[in-house]
């Protein structure tokens, strides 16, 4: 059997995980590039037995990067939401996580060279034509990604890194409240619908019969709180 030989950086960031693919590494035609980044991930398959995939849709995302043309950025990149159980990658939503890696990547395939002691990367989004100055930690022109700063719902700690987004707000809609209020009702829940990055439903946990500190597990679990959440994103 032939098989290609692609080169590619495997990323943990924050609770997120996937490989960073160099956009001139990969086939122009779209449909091979996909089929590739799928049998990558081991996708369609609930295990993700045969690839690198996480089984989960946290660990089963992916970058593709590359140097920039835009006037301000030094660095393209698209993220990509890769199907567990389906041929299908989503390349139409974001991943502040994964965006965290993107400096690395390129650091890394020597698109940005490090300085002493940070280096600030200037990113484009083109998932939603954002911009984000990302700063890496890189003493002696090394990245460090050993370090004490630790976020809620991430096992260990490592290096921070600083993001500056800018130009966010209504990346999708068009607008920071895509209905045009601070605040409504939607199946008789206060919401407010924002759009910054990436359009999103903000409730209070208590208005969902939750406390804000279950476990993943709890809520994955608690089917009629799942088909509340489906009927307000509707």
């Amino acid at each position: 059997m032939n098989q290609l030989a692609i080169p590619c950086l495997l990323f943990r960031s924050g609770t997120s995980r996937g490989p960073f693919f160099l956009s001139g590494d990969l086939p122009d035609d779209h449909t091979t590039r996909d089929k590739i980044i799928l049998a990558t991930m081991g996708s369609p398959d609930e295990r993700q037995i045969d690839g690198i995939g996480g089984a989960t849709t946290l660990t089963s995302k992916v970058v593709i990067f590359s140097p920039s043309h835009h006037d301000w950025a030094d660095i393209d990149f698209l993220f990509g939401q890769v199907s567990i159980n389906q041929n299908l990658i989503d390349w139409s939503p974001s991943c502040g996580n994964m965006t965290a890696a993107v400096a690395h990547a390129a650091i890394k395939r020597g698109l940005v060279s490090a300085l002493d002691p940070i280096t600030k990367v200037k990113i484009r989004n083109l998932n939603t034509n954002s911009l984000v100055e990302t700063v890496v930690q890189t003493p002696q022109s090394e990245i460090m990604y050993d370090g004490n700063t630790s976020i809620d719902g991430v096992p260990g700690a490592a290096a921070p890194v600083v993001m500056n987004f800018m130009e966010v707000v209504g990346s999708k809609t068009g607008q920071l409240l895509p209905t045009g209020h601070c605040r409504e009702e939607i199946q008789g829940i206060e919401v407010t619908c924002m759009d910054a990055a990436i359009p999103m439903v903000i409730a209070r946990a208590q208005d969902l019969g939750k406390t804000g500190y279950e476990t993943k597990a709890e809520l994955d679990a608690d089917k009629d709180f799942l088909t509340k959440l489906e009927t307000i994103r509707r």
